[in-house]
């Protein structure tokens, strides 16, 4: 994974994402967003988690860190919602 955006998104934040809104239960993918400061630790990128609740901005996310189940805090602009495609 770079640590660098492409050319044409550097400096810009998709406000879609900044403003997306998830439900208790979602599975989220985490992926940090350069532009914005973040303050989990760096080993959560490319992982997944379930949204527990909403707290203010950020939502509390439940991941499996290792062996432990782990409850991080993150702002909603580092989140990707996946989308489960059952059967056809």
């Amino acid at each position: 994974m770079s640590n660098k955006k492409q050319v044409r998104t550097r400096g810009k934040i998709m406000f879609s994402r900044r403003f997306q809104n998830l439900k208790n239960g979602d599975s989220v993918s985490v992926v940090r967003e350069f532009s914005v400061k973040s303050s989990f630790p760096k080993r959560l990128q490319g992982r997944t988690g379930v949204v527990l609740e909403k707290r203010g901005q950020a939502y509390i996310v439940e991941i499996k860190d290792n062996k432990k189940v782990k409850k991080f805090i993150i702002g909603p602009v580092h989140l990707r919602k996946i989308i489960k495609n059952i059967g056809k």
